[in-house]
């Protein structure tokens, strides 16, 4: 396929349909007039406006002129959208569902019999091009969906694909991640400020530590254990900074963290298909 004729559209305008609008637009595959966006107000459309993207308050017309659909909504909003939406999806169509929590199995019920669905979950990074993607087709999507979806949103961050239980994973790990990262970097520029530096330094000095530590785990192709070790010498800074950390319990407060987060969007999963 062509992906520079490719229609798209996105059913919600908040700030993860643009994050994963302007990456598509970035990519150079798709331009961004082959792109439309609705929502119930003209709130947060203009600036998709000011990227070319076209704009309209009615959902139905999304799907009238895109074959590709992103739901970008709240979950408690995804039933509402799919009955308004669900006597235009083709076999043509592919839908992309970003809810939290809604399995597969909810979308196919909700949209007519062979409609080729995927579910997607990304994080807020994605507004800046640096996020974590992670997909998982349904039934009636196959191979040739997922490819699809892979190089088209290749500019927004990591993109993989697994099982549709990994999703809620994901949620823990990278979606929800993304706010315990920066519970951390607000300790850490807590830390100093406690210890005699001004406050805006320590924040700024923060933001490049996470930074940097990401950066260097993802491109050194290194266990961030052994990136740990290379920070540790015997008896210095760091090994007694991390005993205290192991004192207050930090890993395992990680860990809780991350299963609370999963368990919690697969509650949401249950108690959408009992509606």
């Amino acid at each position: 396929m062509d992906l520079y004729e490719l229609k798209i559209g996105f059913i919600g305008a908040g700030n993860m349909a643009f994050g994963i609008a302007q990456g598509i637009i970035a990519s150079g595959k798709v331009p961004a007039w082959n792109i439309i966006v609705s929502a119930p107000t003209m709130n947060n459309l203009p600036r998709f406006k000011d990227k070319g993207v076209s704009i309209t308050l009615s959902n139905p017309e999304v799907l009238q002129r895109s074959r590709l659909v992103f739901l970008a909504v709240k979950p408690h909003i995804i039933p509402e959208v799919l009955q308004e939406i669900s006597g235009l999806v083709s076999g043509d169509h592919i839908i992309v569902s970003m809810a939290a929590g809604i399995t597969l199995q909810t979308l196919e019920q909700l949209l007519p019999s062979g409609s080729r669905v995927v579910r997607m979950m990304p994080n807020l990074p994605c507004v800046l091009l640096e996020g974590a993607v992670l997909l998982s087709c349904g039934s009636c999507s196959g191979q040739e969906d997922e490819v699809l979806l892979k190089s088209l949103l290749g500019a927004c961050g990591a993109v993989d694909s697994g099982p549709e239980p990994w999703i809620d994973a994901h949620v823990g790990l990278s979606g929800s991640g993304v706010a315990f990262v920066y519970v951390m970097a607000e300790a850490l520029a807590d830390g100093a400020v406690k210890m005699g530096m001004p406050s805006a330094l320590a924040r700024r000095m923060a933001a490049q530590t996470v930074l940097g530590a990401g950066a260097l785990l993802r491109d050194s192709g290194k266990l961030p254990a052994e990136l740990r070790a290379e920070v540790c010498t015997p008896g210095g800074t760091t090994i007694h900074g991390l005993h205290a950390l192991e004192k207050g319990g930090f890993r395992a407060a990680v860990l809780d963290a991350v299963e609370a987060a999963t368990q919690r969007a697969q509650e949401m999963g249950r108690q959408q298909k009992m509606l």
